[in-house]
């Protein structure tokens, strides 16, 4: 017998540019075990980004189902970019390769989108940025995603992206300090665009931010990009 959605347990998988990581939520998204990690492979092309995914996979507790945030646009379960991975990304069956794999069904989404839905309240504009390796970013409306927003490929200053200006090889690069007067000129530029009622910084590099936030920014923890695993199942764009 089927089981319903609230019986069913979630492996919940982050790719990022450095770690893999993996999780099993249960439907109230409480853990069933501790996060399992391992480095994201060199190159990181498909192959062995798929390999690393079963190996994540195949050290969790029983599950029934998977989610997978992943560092590019994807749509309907298909890589069509991976900007800080290597080799060929585009129209890689993301979600049906790891099904076909596990055996289990699988949905993917971009990383920024999946830790929004782990962040949102879902009223509202509600907006997501990721400082991680690279940077992303996703927008919802009363808890709707309004999937594939890349605010990183966008000009910043002086020809460069946001994502050339805030990733984290710029960070090593310039420093702490000036690394956080471009994330709070970032912030600064972003609210009267989007007009978000709340704007979540996450990622990776998110703990490393000193500055005084305006009221409607919270810092949110990187596990979000696990946690948001569950609610990928009860959005229908996936």
């Amino acid at each position: 017998m089927a089981l319903s959605d609230n019986e069913q347990n979630t492996l919940s998988i982050d790719v990022g540019g450095s770690g893999i990581k993996g999780m099993v939520l249960n439907q109230k998204g409480e853990p069933l075990n501790d996060k399992v990690r391992i480095k994201t492979p060199r190159p990181a092309n498909p192959r062995a980004v798929l390999e690393t995914i079963c190996r994540v996979a195949a050290q969790q507790p029983d599950y029934d189902r998977i989610s997978i945030g992943f560092p590019g646009v994807v749509e309907f379960g298909v890589a069509k970019t991976a900007p800080n991975l290597d080799g060929d990304w585009s129209d890689v069956r993301l979600a049906a390769d790891v099904e076909r794999l596990t055996g289990k069904p699988c949905r993917a989404a971009n990383d920024a989108d999946v830790q929004g839905y782990g962040a949102i309240e879902g009223h509202g504009v509600e907006m997501v940025l990721t400082l991680g390796t690279g940077m992303g970013s996703a927008v919802f409306t009363n808890g709707h995603l309004a999937p594939n927003l890349e605010l990183g490929h966008h000009p910043f200053s002086r020809k460069k992206t946001y994502e050339e200006m805030l990733c984290q090889a710029a960070r090593k690069r310039i420093g702490k300090k000036k690394w956080n007067q471009r994330v709070q000129r970032a912030v600064d530029l972003i609210i009267p665009i989007w007009n978000p009622r709340r704007l979540y910084l996450g990622g990776g590099n998110a703990e490393k931010l000193t500055f005084e936030l305006p009221d409607q920014v919270r810092i949110v923890s990187n596990d979000a990009g696990i946690l948001g695993g569950i609610r990928l199942w009860e959005d229908e764009l996936h």
